[in-house]
């Protein structure tokens, strides 16, 4: 946030600006100051805490200075503060050419050791200040697929650790994961591997908010587990453990979404020829037992609709109700001549399918006076609906819809059409339902 104040004392204008907490000015006009304790006011000037007493305090403290102060000083103090800190924040970071002695590079595996003496010894270090009076010393080393990185506020200690490091990843020890090879262009890293698997091909074959839920899943899950690791390295076990981690929390749903995503990257995996076998195929996985949904009591429905009646969640729940559209296809719904036209959200590999439900009986009071049809987040709705009917969830709009076609009698192809089942693939291919046929079902759902 932006604060510009102007402010005249006496001869001299001066403008101030508040930005991120922290107060600059400048003078706009030169007038006749003279104090001796410059420091001491710019202190306070930097130091207000309370925004709203602030004006006040700056118009007392400049009063004051305008009668000791020079113009020509305050701008002096105030390049040398500029200076001051530029030099500070350059001062906070810097790096070092750190060289070994012989005893140090003696300690170091072979391989390491004639690739330090090659270099002179020299390595990067960066120095930064982690206190008052103390700093930081990290050291890297970045070559051959390896990241190695020791740290400590002691610079000989620091040391130390780089070269155990160094002697514990030419044993195997450590850095594993952090070896990123290549076959046919392609990584074996597992994040990064998953990575180009979610951007070339999951997203290509899935709808964007699934893909959107899956990247969310794998970051949450899955990358903190595995990590770095080669894909060659990942065994049974591993994925065992991580499957039964998330079913032990009672997340069974997630486990099983957790399970498929990663099937899906192991036989990717396996079609780029990284792994020759699942190390899912014999992992013990047990099946989420979904929850059906369950349809409103036509009590039920009236109390929803009066509990909102008024507000613009009135027509969505009523479109939802008596149309049946998922949760995720209302924000694509918009009234065309006797329908409720909504994007088909079940169709996958990008395809784009649109559905129409006619505008029944029941629904046609709410659209009568706006036709537009104004659509908040899908969040403040879920919030509107479950604080009218705590004991139900936003989907059984959806088994309600259903649940009255079966009621009144609808023809199984119109239900299908207008709830956006799949059909078998001959019906789809000789099926091509007319808006009549679909008005005269739609005639059918009153009650």
């Amino acid at each position: 946030m932006n604060k510009e104040k102007n402010y005249k004392i006496g001869q001299s204008c001066f403008s101030f600006r508040l930005r991120c907490g922290c107060i600059t000015y400048k003078i706009l006009k030169q007038g006749d100051l003279k104090y001796k304790d410059l420091e001491k006011i710019l202190k306070i000037l930097q130091e207000i805490p309370n925004e709203k007493k602030r004006d006040e305090a700056i118009r007392l403290i400049l009063q004051t200075a305008n009668d000791t102060i020079t113009c020509e000083a305050l701008l002096s103090l105030i390049a040398n503060g500029k200076k001051q800190k530029e030099q500070t924040i350059k001062q906070r970071d810097e790096t070092l050419f750190l060289k070994f002695t012989n005893k140090e590079i003696s300690n170091m595996p072979e391989r390491f050791r004639k690739e330090f003496i090659l270099q002179d010894r020299v390595v990067h270090c960066l120095k930064r200040k982690s206190g008052k009076r103390t700093y930081n010393y990290m050291i890297r080393y970045r070559r051959n697929g390896l990241y190695i990185v020791a740290t400590s506020n002691d610079l000989q200690e620091a040391k130390a650790k780089f070269i155990q490091k160094l002697n514990e990843c030419s044993n195997g020890n450590i850095n594993k994961s952090s070896r990123s090879k290549t076959v046919n262009g392609v990584s074996t890293n597992f994040h990064e591997f998953t990575t180009y698997y979610f951007e070339n091909y999951r997203k290509r074959k899935v709808a964007p908010q699934t893909y959107l839920n899956d990247m969310c899943r794998y970051k949450n899950h899955i990358k903190p587990y595995f990590g770095d690791k080669s894909l060659t390295e990942i065994t049974p076990m591993d994925c065992q453990g991580l499957l039964d981690g998330i079913l032990a929390k009672g997340l069974s749903k997630t486990n099983n979404e957790i399970y498929s995503i990663l099937n899906g990257i192991f036989k990717m995996a396996i079609a780029h020829n990284l792994i020759s076998q699942n190390p899912l195929s014999i992992v013990v996985i047990e099946k989420h037992q979904c929850k059906h949904g369950k349809a409103l009591t036509k009590a039920e429905e009236r109390q929803l609709l009066h509990t909102v009646k008024g507000t613009k969640y009135e027509k969505i729940f009523a479109i939802a109700l008596y149309t049946g559209l998922r949760p995720n296809e209302l924000g694509t719904a918009k009234v065309v001549g006797d329908f409720i036209v909504a994007r088909n959200s079940k169709r996958k590999g990008g395809k784009i399918e649109y559905k129409k439900i006619p505008i029944s009986t029941m629904l046609k009071p709410y659209l009568e006076n706006e036709p537009d049809i104004e659509m908040p987040g899908l969040q403040y709705i879920r919030e509107q609906f479950n604080a009218a009917l705590p004991n139900h969830i936003l989907y059984d709009l959806r088994t309600t819809f259903y649940t009255r076609c079966e009621e009144c009698g609808v023809a199984p192809p119109a239900r299908d059409h207008f709830v956006g089942h799949s059909s078998s693939v001959l019906n789809a291919t000789y099926t091509d339902l007319s808006d009549e046929y679909l008005l005269k079902e739609g005639k059918k759902l009153v009650w």
